[in-house]
């Protein structure tokens, strides 16, 4: 009976301190401040999602332009596209004005379709809606991080995965833990292999990595876990305590403050350029 109270990590070491220190990138380089005063947990519902639409693209405008508010982009130039008529390849650079994130940033409506981030969505995504905001959200990660004054932890090979982090970060960790792993027995019917996404991080990665969110944000465990698949719940849970316990590891993020980026152009006007990909 001695240990019959220890509680199992959720993780191995090596997991756990790789997801601390993509949280710690995360936090030094895109605004602490805004984080922890604005940021929110966006939940999987029609309250933070709401509308309907006649069409896929339509959906799947109202979904991405709900994602850009909640991850405080929303004067980012963007044009969605449905990626089955857009074959990517390199396109211009696009200009961001003011903040890069937040209320400072500038919207200009006069962009031209050129000049404008492509978002790709697939339409099918359309009848999973928790898998296409963590698409959304992980495209829009892509293009923030590439803004980092450093390369996230592991370099270029774990770049996938410290985005996906960095959307968790941004608030979208229920759609990501609960989108990371679709069951694909039952009945031929029940799965549609084209509306699920592809996820990096796995399912327990992802719960911990929306654990620590909720531990930096002092969220009662209940007000996420009520949104989780049922599954997720005791895992949530378990990662909590275990992030808990990590006192100096917590006392590190915790000590990371980090003003917006906001660069000055000659012109006098703040600017951002993110490389984008354009259709041919």
């Amino acid at each position: 009976m001695f240990g019959l109270f220890n509680h199992k990590p959720p993780l191995d070491e090596t997991a756990s301190q790789w997801l601390f220190d993509a949280y710690a990138w995360a936090l030094t380089n895109f605004d602490a401040e805004l984080f922890y005063k604005d940021t929110q947990l966006v939940l999987p519902n029609n309250e933070f999602f709401p509308g309907r639409a006649d069409s896929h693209h339509g959906m799947a405008g109202l979904i991405f332009d709900r994602v850009k508010d909640y991850a405080a982009v929303s004067h980012w130039p963007t044009l969605i596209a449905d990626q089955n008529s857009c074959p990517l390849i390199e396109g211009p650079r696009i200009q961001i004005r003011g903040a890069l994130r937040g209320p400072e940033g500038i919207a200009d409506e006069s962009v031209d379709d050129a000049h404008r981030l492509l978002i790709p969505y697939n339409p099918q995504q359309v009848s999973n809606p928790e898998g296409m905001i963590a698409s959304f959200a992980h495209i829009l990660a892509h293009y923030l991080g590439q803004m980092a004054k450093e390369p996230p932890p592991g370099g270029a090979e774990y770049w996938p995965h410290a985005t996906e982090v960095l959307a968790v970060y941004l608030g979208f960790g229920l759609m990501f833990a609960n989108s990371a792993f679709t069951f694909r027995g039952g009945c031929g019917s029940c799965y549609n292999p084209h509306a699920t996404r592809d996820a990096y991080l796995s399912e327990v990665e992802a719960t911990y990595a929306l654990a620590l969110f909720g531990v930096l944000k002092g969220i009662p465990n209940n007000q996420v876990t009520r949104h989780m698949k049922k599954h997720l719940r005791g895992i949530y849970k378990q990662s909590v305590r275990d992030i808990e316990d990590r006192v100096q590891d917590l006392e590190r993020l915790r000590a990371i403050t980090q003003p917006p980026i906001v660069v000055e152009s000659e012109s006098g006007k703040d600017d951002h350029l993110l490389a984008s990909n354009r259709s041919s």
